[in-house]
C-alpha cells in the first residue's frame, strides 16, 4: 500500500487545522506533480496560495507580516490530496464585523465530528482590520458591477481567439507557452476568484438573517434563484438549443441513437446536410465552452473540446426531454418568483429603515456577486484550458514517439521536469509509468476529511472499497444541505461517470458524486438532483437554482447508499432525501 506521494507541502504548525471541504470538489483526485505548482514551485509559493493571501490582504482580514514568506499556509498537500487551512479561514469570521469563527465552521463543516475549538490567541483581535473589513463590506453592498472581472473575461476570451496553431509549434515552444501563460495570468485570476468568492457570502448572510427574522427561513434559496448571467449555467442553456436541433432531425436522431461513443467522428464523416448544420453550431459551442469538463482545474483531465463526445453525451440526454423542461423557461419563472418574494419580504421590514436598507442592498449585491463568482471561476478555467491544449498536444506527440504511455502523462512531471522535457524526452519514460501506477494506488485510499495538530500518517489511510456503507431502507431519510427549492418524486439514477449518462432518462432524479460542470448539463433533463458533496456556494447549487431544479447537496455517500432504481423524494427546501420504495 502506498505510504508516500510524490509531492507535498510543509504544513503550518501555527495554523494547524486542515480540511478537504470545498477543495475536495476542486481537486477530487490526488494532486498531480505539475498541478502541484499551483501550490508551490521552484520559484516559491504558487499562484493559488498567493491568491488566497492577496484576497485576504485586499479584504482586510490579515496583513503580510502574519504569514511566513516561504511556507504554504492557506493550502496544503499531504497524503496525495489538497487541503484548505481552516485555521486561517476562521480568521475571516473572527475579525469581520457581525461574524464569528463559528459562522465559518458552520458553512464548511455543519455538525461534522472532530472540529477543534477556536481559541483566540494573542494578536488575533485587530480592531483596525475589523474596520477595514467593514469598509470592504460596504463596497460589496453598493457597487453596481465588477469591472475587473469583466476585464479579465475579455482578456481570456482574447487569449482563446488568438490561440496559435499548436500543431505547428515545437515541443520547446509548447512548454514555454504553457509556463509563460501560467506565470503571467494565474495568480491574478485566482486572486480575483477568491476575493469575489469570499465576498459573495455577505449578501447571502444578510438575506438569510432577514428571512429567518420574519419567519420565512426557506425563502433564502428562492431569493438566490433565477439571477441570470451565470456563466456556469450558460453551457446548459446552449446545449438545450443543440438538443432541440437534434430532436427535430431524423438523420441526427439516428446518429445519436447509435450511442455517444465516436459520435463526433460519425457526425463529421457524414454527408448529411443536417449533420453539417449541427456541427457548425456545435463548433461554435466548443469555441465558447470547450474549456469545461470533469475535474477542470486539472490539466490532465479532458474537456468538451479535447473530447467532444463528453458534450454530445449530455446533449443526447437533453434531446429526449420535453419542451416544458427548457431551462430558459424555468429560469424566467425563478426570476419572477424571486422578484415577487423579495418585494414581499421587504414590505415586512419596511418599518425598520436600517434592516430594510440592508436587505434591499443585499438583494442587489447577490445579483452582482453570485454571477461574478461564477465568472471569476470561468476566467480561471479558460486559462487552465489554454495550458491544457498545449500540453495535450505535447502529450500526443510523446505517445507517438514512445516517450509517454498516455497523452496526459505530462501531468506526472514536476514543473522543472516539464521544462527540461523537450531537451531529453526519454529521460522520464520509465519513471512516468511508475508514477502513474502510484497515482492509482493513492487514488484508491480514503483520505481524512479534516485533521489538526500534525500531518496524518498516510500508511493508516483505509482503502475506499474497504469502508463499509449501510444501504438505505424504505422510509429512511438521507439528510443533506438544501440547494434549490422545490420537491420532486421520481426514480433515482445513480450515475458515477459523466462520460456515460445514458441511464438517465428525462424526469429521473440524478444521484451524482460531485458537482463539476461536466455534470451540470445533466441537471436539465433530470427532475431533481442529489449530490454526495457540496456546500451552500457549490456550483451545483448555483446552477440548479438557475435551471429551477430541486437539488440537495452534501448528501454524504448518497451514491453508495441509495440503490439505482429506487423511488425517492427530493426536498430542496429542507435538504431531505426520502426513500419511498426500493427497486
Amino acid at each position: 500500500m502506498a505510504d508516500k506521494w510524490l509531492v507535498e507541502t510543509d504544513l503550518s504548525a501555527e495554523w494547524d487545522f486542515y480540511t478537504r471541504a470545498n477543495i475536495g470538489e476542486v481537486f477530487p483526485d490526488p494532486v498531480a506533480p505539475f498541478s502541484f505548482s499551483y501550490f508551490q514551485n521552484e520559484n516559491g509559493l504558487g499562484g493559488s496560495e498567493m491568491g488566497f493571501r492577496n484576497a485576504y490582504y485586499r479584504i482586510g482580514v490579515m496583513t503580510p507580516d502574519e504569514l511566513p514568506d516561504d511556507e504554504c499556509v492557506f493550502l496544503g498537500v499531504t497524503g496525495g490530496y489538497g487541503y484548505l487551512n481552516a485555521s486561517a479561514l476562521r480568521m475571516l469570521g473572527h475579525r469581520a464585523p457581525g461574524m464569528t469563527a463559528k459562522d465559518i465552521d458552520d458553512s464548511f463543516f455543519g455538525d461534522a465530528p472532530g472540529v477543534p475549538e477556536f481559541i483566540v490567541k494573542d494578536g488575533f483581535d485587530r480592531p483596525e482590520l475589523t474596520e477595514k473589513i467593514g469598509e470592504t463590506f460596504g463596497w460589496v453592498l453598493t457597487t453596481p458591477d465588477l469591472p475587473d472581472v469583466l476585464a479579465h473575461e475579455t482578456l481570456m476570451n482574447d487569449l482563446r481567439a488568438r490561440r496559435p496553431d499548436l500543431k505547428a509549434m515545437s515541443d520547446r515552444e509548447l512548454v514555454d507557452r504553457t509556463l509563460a501563460l501560467a506565470d503571467e495570468h494565474f495568480e491574478m485570476l485566482f486572486t480575483e476568484h477568491i476575493f469575489i468568492s469570499f465576498l459573495a457570502t455577505l449578501p447571502i448572510g444578510i438575506i438569510t438573517a432577514v428571512c429567518e427574522a420574519v419567519g420565512q427561513p426557506t425563502a433564502t434559496l428562492k431569493l438566490l434563484a433565477g439571477l441570470g448571467d451565470v456563466e456556469s449555467a450558460a453551457p446548459s442553456m446552449a446545449m438545450w438549443d443543440l438538443g432541440r436541433v437534434v430532436a427535430g432531425s431524423t438523420d441526427l436522431g439516428a446518429m445519436f441513437d447509435a450511442g455517444h461513443e465516436g459520435l463526433d467522428a460519425r457526425l463529421r464523416a457524414s454527408d448529411s446536410a443536417d449533420a453539417a448544420a449541427f456541427l457548425a453550431k456545435f463548433d461554435e459551442f466548443l469555441f465558447a465552452y470547450g474549456c469545461r469538463g470533469p475535474n477542470e482545474w486539472e490539466v490532465r483531465s479532458p474537456t468538451w473540446e479535447t473530447e467532444p463526445d463528453l458534450a454530445l453525451a449530455a446533449i443526447d440526454r437533453m434531446r429526449l426531454s420535453d419542451e416544458a423542461q427548457a431551462p430558459k423557461l424555468n429560469n424566467a419563472a425563478r426570476a419572477e418568483e424571486r422578484e415577487a418574494l423579495g418585494a414581499e419580504i421587504a414590505a415586512m421590514v419596511e418599518g425598520d429603515p436600517e434592516t430594510h436598507g440592508q436587505f434591499m442592498a443585499a438583494l442587489n449585491a447577490a445579483t452582482v456577486f453570485m454571477p461574478g463568482r461564477e465568472r471569476t471561476k470561468t476566467n480561471n478555467i479558460k486559462l487552465v484550458h489554454e495550458l491544457r491544449v498545449a500540453l495535450h498536444e505535447l502529450g500526443h506527440r510523446g505517445v507517438a514517439a514512445g516517450t509517454m504511455l498516455k497523452h496526459n502523462d505530462f501531468g506526472l512531471m514536476t514543473r522543472p521536469e516539464l521544462k527540461a522535457y523537450p531537451d531529453n524526452p526519454e529521460a522520464l519514460t520509465g519513471e512516468l509509468e511508475a508514477r502513474a501506477q502510484l497515482m492509482e494506488e493513492v487514488a484508491a485510499l480514503q483520505e481524512p476529511f479534516l485533521f489538526h495538530g500534525g500531518r496524518p500518517d498516510m500508511s493508516s489511510y483505509p482503502r475506499r472499497d474497504a469502508v463499509e456503507i449501510s444501504l438505505v431502507e424504505a422510509g429512511e431519510t438521507v439528510q443533506g444541505v438544501p440547494g434549490c427549492p422545490g420537491t420532486y418524486q421520481g426514480i433515482a439514477r445513480v450515475v458515477l461517470d459523466s462520460h456515460d449518462p445514458t441511464a438517465l432518462d428525462p424526469g429521473d432524479i440524478l444521484v451524482a458524486p460531485i458537482t463539476d460542470p461536466s455534470w451540470t448539463p445533466l441537471f436539465v433533463p433530470a427532475g431533481g438532483v442529489v449530490v454526495d458533496v457540496g456546500a451552500p456556494l457549490s456550483h451545483a447549487i448555483i446552477v440548479s437554482r438557475e435551471l429551477g431544479i430541486p437539488c440537495v447537496v452534501s448528501a454524504t455517500d448518497a451514491t453508495k447508499r441509495i440503490p439505482d432504481g429506487a423511488t425517492i423524494e427530493v426536498d430542496g427546501d429542507t435538504g431531505a432525501v426520502t426513500i419511498i420504495s426500493l427497486p
